[in-house]
């Protein structure tokens, strides 16, 4: 089973403040996506084999606007590929790994993900996201 960094998610303020950097060094910007049921708007800047993924908070009340508010801007994840999801989480739970929810759930660009919670992972919030037939997804 090979594993693989898919991207580093960045709490930003400002999507269009914290992208700039990126686009002054050359780099390509995706878009802008929004996961309403994350509450946030987003970019992905490619940076080799992985991304970097900018999150701005659509609402006061997103998991991001709060982790602004507490620790301010910057890394906010870690996001692995796993190549078969359910059965990752599912080994997870059996070891009693602790998931921030329990439900797999469906993101932007329509790729399968669950978080796993900072307590189980010294403190780092770890995204793990489904790699379709090794595609990023």
């Amino acid at each position: 089973m090979e594993f693989s960094i898919d991207h580093l998610g960045i709490a930003v303020k400002s999507l269009a403040a914290a992208k700039s950097i990126y686009e002054k060094l050359g780099l390509n910007v995706s878009p802008e996506a929004t996961v309403d049921h994350e509450k946030v708007r987003l970019v992905m800047v490619p940076v080799g084999e992985s991304r970097l993924e900018l999150l701005e908070a659509t609402s006061d009340d997103s998991p991001i606007a709060r982790y602004i508010a507490k620790r301010g801007e910057g890394l906010h994840h870690i996001c692995m590929r796993v190549p078969d999801l359910v059965n990752v989480v599912a080994k997870l739970k059996s070891e009693g790994v602790r998931l921030v929810s329990n439900e797999i759930k469906t993101g932007a660009g329509g790729h399968r993900y669950v978080f796993v919670h900072p307590q189980s992972t010294s403190g780092v919030l770890l995204e793990l996201v489904e790699d379709s037939h090794g595609h990023r997804s």
